[in-house]
């Protein structure tokens, strides 16, 4: 059985076109130390092969793949003439998936906290102009007992605010709707399947159940197993077949660290 091989990064040349297939160029930093007495590698370059059909499925265009960030699982090969393959690695591609862009995530963040902390100031300045208005009325008229009421309202919520969104922050990493011994929860497009998983049919009417659950709660019975840094799927074949069933975005996990 020919060597699994896993790739991320961007395409370093342009798209290349043929008849059934398209091809581009990747690298990869080499192994940090090698053998006694051989050049360790500064990087090692691939040459990956895609059917158009499975390429044409991830949106990627001939100037996007230069700059989105991919994953790809395949095979090396040895059949490709070599000028065809210039990379010191053929790769016959069976997965590609484009990774979500980790500046847009943070940049979304950055701007809800923004927006937060700018209503909350807001409410806090609305508050301010109300007590200077109580200091300059007239001693010989008193503000009335229900407006000094909706101030200190006004002011207690203003005040609790803050302490609500601390508390809540804790709560989302409890999650409350997931399986008992969730360790997290991942996007279901991050999770790798292994080839051996792809070339087995879990039982239809246990598979029913799951997704029958599913529909009932919101949420997988169990979490997959998957390892923490590369993100393959190590148990949990039938539970991903469900979610990808019902087209759910993320799902819940727990690692099972790599060796």
């Amino acid at each position: 059985m020919p060597h699994k091989m896993t790739l991320t990064g961007s395409a370093t040349g342009p798209l290349r076109e043929y008849d059934r297939y398209v091809a581009f160029d990747m690298r990869e930093k080499g192994s940090p130390s090698a053998p006694k007495g051989l050049k360790k590698s500064t990087f090692i370059s691939y040459t990956v092969f895609v059917a158009k059909k499975a390429f044409n499925k991830t949106g990627l265009t001939k100037k996007s793949i230069m700059h989105e960030k991919i994953l790809v699982q395949g095979e090396p090969t040895l059949d490709i003439p070599i000028d065809e393959c210039p990379g010191e690695i053929g790769i016959i591609c069976f997965q590609i998936t484009v990774l979500p862009n980790k500046n847009d995530k943070e940049a979304n963040d950055s701007k809800d906290k923004k927006e937060s902390k700018q209503e909350a100031s807001k409410a806090q300045q609305e508050v301010a102009a109300t007590k200077q208005e109580e200091k300059q009325a007239p001693a010989s008229q008193p503000v009335a007992k229900e407006e000094k009421k909706e101030a200190e309202t006004v002011q207690s919520e203003v005040k609790e605010t803050p302490v609500q969104e601390k508390k809540a922050a804790p709560q989302q990493k409890q999650l409350p709707t997931q399986p008992k011994g969730t360790q997290d929860v991942v996007s279901f497009e991050e999770i790798i399947v292994p080839e051996a998983f792809l070339k087995t049919r879990p039982n239809p009417e246990k598979t029913q159940k799951v997704i029958d659950f599913v529909k009932r709660t919101g949420y997988l019975d169990e979490p997959l197993t998957i390892e923490k840094g590369s993100k393959v799927l190590k148990d949990g074949y039938r539970r991903y077949i469900v979610a990808k069933t019902v087209k759910m975005d993320k799902v819940p996990v727990v690692y099972a660290y790599e060796k």
